[in-house]
Parts: C-alpha cells; structure tokens; sequence
C-alpha cells in the first residue's frame, strides 16, 4: 500500500469561456488569476480567507505517518483489535444518537 501526500498534488484549473458565464452580482468580488478575470462570490472570498488562515497549520504529524509507513513495509505493524472495535463500537452509538 503506497500512501502519498494528497495536498502536494497540483490541481488542474480549467479555462471556461468568458461567454457562458452570468453577470457579476454587485456582492461579488472580482480577481485576476493568470490573465483571466474571476468573480467569487462573498462565500467564495470568505472561503478563501479561512483557507490562507488554515495554510500555515500542520495538518498531520509527517514523523508518525512515516514511522507507520515503516513498520508497514517491513511487516512489523499491529493492529489493536480491541481499539478498532471499541472505535467502531462508539461511531455506531454515536451516529444512532445523532439520528434520533
């Protein structure tokens, strides 16, 4: 099993035509990315915001994934059964909780 950083990935934008899209709403923001004209709308702009808020902030610790990728390679990783059936045990309890 190969596991990869999913946030180093680059993501592919595409180049839709200036003539399918609606007029601006006065709320929207305007922006230029690569030569092309953007318009985010307020979520879109505010999304944004938390977005660079967030860039800063490790989002897993690399020493135990790499340190889990390890012991898996070299066949020494265990699973605690009793762990993962007292964790699928509560997401259970707690999805019939939130259902009622």
């Amino acid at each position: 099993m190969k596991i990869d950083d999913a946030l180093q990935k680059a993501v592919a934008l595409t180049n839709d035509k200036t003539e399918n899209r609606p007029a601006p709403r006065a709320s929207e923001t305007k922006a230029t990315v690569a030569g092309e004209s953007v318009t985010l709308s307020p979520l879109a702009s505010q999304l944004q915001s938390i977005e660079a808020a967030g860039a800063n902030e490790q989002v897993y610790d690399a020493d135990k994934v790499n340190a889990i990728k390890s012991a898996i390679s070299s066949g020494q990783f265990r699973v605690d059964s009793e762990k993962v059936a007292d964790g699928l045990i509560n997401t259970v309890k707690d999805l019939l909780t939130v259902q009622r």
